[in-house]
């Protein structure tokens, strides 16, 4: 077991709903749901509105007597919700949890201009919007919110909850915490060949001119965001057949990512927290995300011997889910296991090795 797993645990814009839009809509058969899924579902084409702009979502309904709890969900570093979070959200549901899975202005199935805008306050104020949604749909509990975030929108999850006591639970997998850190795993050479590019979009930006982008993942030592030996092949696995993805954001993000530390505002949240940390993580280190859990008052924390973009897929994608189930189940209850009678944590859970 890695020595940092074998530690002991510490002690301690408004929007307006718009109304369901079925354009499509899947159900599974509860003879068809693998492992831990119980409950049929539904998935519905909706829509909410973060500062006027229309952003798109998938909301998942199981088939319970009551409303369900319900989690928001949001795709990572210039990803959309066809990468993936469709298998998360399956299993959620068939747990009995409600989800909103959507994508951010600039990004997939959203609207705003220019396309490919990545920014850390817009896609925040996402979040923030998404949240106000759910909390005023009748489908839901509104009063229990789950947020789930991976990678770059693992830090969003974090700084949302700190910003909003009532968030019920947050489940924060191989998360950025800490743009020092990444910077560090970055080479020097990658991050000569970025600047030039960042302050060039930074000037386009300024003057109305068309944007400088970055490519989101390349091979070592070239001029994108992530550049490990991992990072062309893992993001590529992530991608269906059919889905018209673009690998590129605009250059500057580079500039605020080095800045920014939503690991800092884990001290701020008042519910628990699971981190769910990939040791061998070329993206997000595991020591900066291991500091950040360790300020969160009521963390979890859960370790993986794998890298940033496996625990999306295979065996490690099915040990991640069925923890983060697991702890959905100690937080809110389950469908069978009412929030009373589940032995709600309020302390630091144990740190495990899968």
């Amino acid at each position: 077991m890695p020595a940092f797993l074998r530690q002991s645990p510490r002690a301690r814009g408004s929007s307006e709903p718009s109304p369901l839009r079925p354009v499509a809509e899947r159900r599974l058969a509860a003879g068809s749901i693998p492992g831990n899924m119980r409950s049929t579902f539904r998935r519905q084409d909706v829509t909410f509105t973060a500062d006027g702009v229309a952003c798109g979502a998938w909301l998942y309904l199981p088939e319970v007597p009551t409303p369900p709890p319900v989690i928001v969900m949001a795709h990572g570093l210039g990803g959309v919700r066809e990468l993936r979070l469709d298998a998360f959200a399956e299993r959620f549901s068939g747990a009995g949890y409600a989800c909103l899975v959507f994508d951010y202005r600039h990004f997939g199935s959203s609207a705003g201009e220019p396309r490919q805008l990545l920014s850390i306050r817009r896609q925040r104020e996402d979040w923030a919007a998404a949240v106000r949604w759910v909390r005023e749909r009748p489908e839901v509990d509104g009063d229990r919110v789950v947020l789930w975030g991976t990678s770059f929108s693992g830090g969003h999850v974090l700084a949302t909850a700190a910003d909003d006591p009532a968030i019920t639970a947050v489940i924060a997998q191989c998360p950025f915490t800490d743009g020092v850190a990444s910077a560090r795993a970055t080479s020097v050479a990658s991050s000569l060949r970025i600047l030039p590019r960042a302050l060039a979009d930074l000037v386009c930006s300024a003057l109305g001119l068309r944007r400088v982008m970055l490519p989101l993942a390349g091979p070592p030592r070239s001029a994108a965001l992530m550049t490990a030996l991992d990072s062309v092949a893992g993001t590529v696995a992530l991608r269906p057949q059919g889905v018209d993805f673009r690998d590129e954001v605009t250059a500057r993000i580079a500039l605020d990512l080095v800045f920014s530390a939503p690991g800092r505002r884990a001290r701020d949240i008042a519910c628990p927290v699971l981190f769910c940390v990939c040791e061998h993580d070329t993206v997000a280190p595991a020591k900066a995300t291991l500091r950040a859990a360790r300020r969160a008052p009521r963390h979890e924390i859960e370790g993986y011997p794998c890298g940033h973009f496996d625990i999306y897929l295979g065996d490690a994608f099915e040990r991640v889910v069925a923890a983060q189930i697991a702890f959905l189940g100690r937080q809110l209850g389950t469908r069978d296991t009412p929030r009373e009678k589940a032995g709600v944590s309020k302390q630091h859970g144990e740190r495990h090795e899968h």
